[in-house]
């Protein structure tokens, strides 16, 4: 599946943050621990989508050191394509993700000061060229930070249009100096975008108060042609305007959530390819049994990626239409 999926033309370009995730642990001894993981949500998803069998390349700055290089090790043994990764002599930022005693994630520190994703330019993207009909997937924390930020949101208006856009904000508050701004932009990416995912805890911040359906509603209202909610282990919604519909999520045995909600973008960007409507017309002819099986995909995907430690998505292959 791998070599297969670098052989092949892209089906999905995904752009944004690479970093490494250290996850808190126990040690041998009983004390803490923090156990390195790649990570970022971005890399997650091009690796999510990699092991499912979509052909995927991600566009993003990755460090010549040590932890870039557990980087480019983890995204080859995915399968995804390192023909967008642009080298970098800036150390790999890192984030610290605090784990409670149920696999839950308290809160996530960075600490990514000057690092090798931040500092994407124009410059980096001028001798590429995104393949025609692939999907680009931006979001997380790389829409948070400059120059990065900017450089993906001009990346953004220049194929929104061209090509299915697919955004996750991810929003992580601690890295946001100005919600307002913040809140500002971010109705701008969802103009941009026709699938926007975002989880409860995003829209709690986003928009606290807001019933979901009305902030779905006005993001269609905006563009977008498809939005979807994680609710945790209380499942997801979707909808398209015309049609609406909801899962529950799978009972497993959780190792900790970190990526879970990465695996369920990179199942339902699977799922839209699988089924031949990596389109904004695809998307938008979704009905609601379309949709009743793009979100049991991506809750089995979330699911089985919380029995293992870290961001570690299944290997499952998916055979497109």
């Amino acid at each position: 599946m791998s070599a297969s999926n670098q052989e092949t033309a892209p089906a999905v370009v995904v752009a944004g943050d690479a970093f490494v995730d250290l996850t808190s642990t126990t040690a041998h001894d009983g004390g803490p621990a923090y156990a390195p993981h790649p990570g970022g949500s971005c890399l997650n998803v091009a690796v999510g989508l990699g092991r499912l069998g979509v052909p995927t390349v991600l566009l993003a700055r990755v460090s010549d050191d040590g932890f870039g290089g557990l980087l480019r090790r983890h995204l080859a043994g995915s399968g995804v394509q390192d023909t967008f990764l642009v080298p970098s002599t800036d150390q790999t930022g890192l984030a610290v993700a605090d784990v409670d005693g149920d696999g839950g994630v308290t809160g996530y520190r960075f600490y990514n000061a000057g690092t090798a994703d931040r500092g994407l330019l124009p410059e980096h993207l001028a001798a590429l060229t995104l393949p025609p009909g692939a999907a680009l997937h931006v979001g997380s924390v790389a829409l948070a930070y400059e120059p990065q930020a900017g450089t993906l949101t001009g990346l953004v208006r220049a194929e929104s249009g061209r090509r299915l856009i697919t955004f996750d904000p991810n929003v992580r508050p601690t890295v946001i100096d100005d919600p307002e701004a913040y809140r500002e932009q971010l109705a701008g990416w969802v103009a941009l975008s026709d699938v926007v995912k975002v989880s409860d805890e995003d829209l709690a911040w986003l928009h606290p108060g807001e019933p979901v359906e009305q902030v779905a509603r006005r993001w269609l209202d905006a563009g977008t042609a498809l939005v979807l909610v994680t609710f945790g282990a209380a499942g997801a919604w979707a909808t398209t305007g015309p049609s609406t519909a909801r899962v529950a999520t799978p009972t497993v045995v959780v190792a900790d959530t970190v990526g879970a909600g990465d695996a369920f973008m990179s199942a339902t960007l699977a799922s839209l390819w699988q089924t031949g409507r990596l389109t904004r017309a695809g998307v938008a002819s979704l009905d609601v049994a379309d949709l009743e099986a793009l979100l049991g995909l991506a809750v089995r995907v979330a699911a089985d990626t919380c029995t293992r430690s870290g961001a570690e998505p299944p290997r499952w292959t998916i055979t497109a239409a």
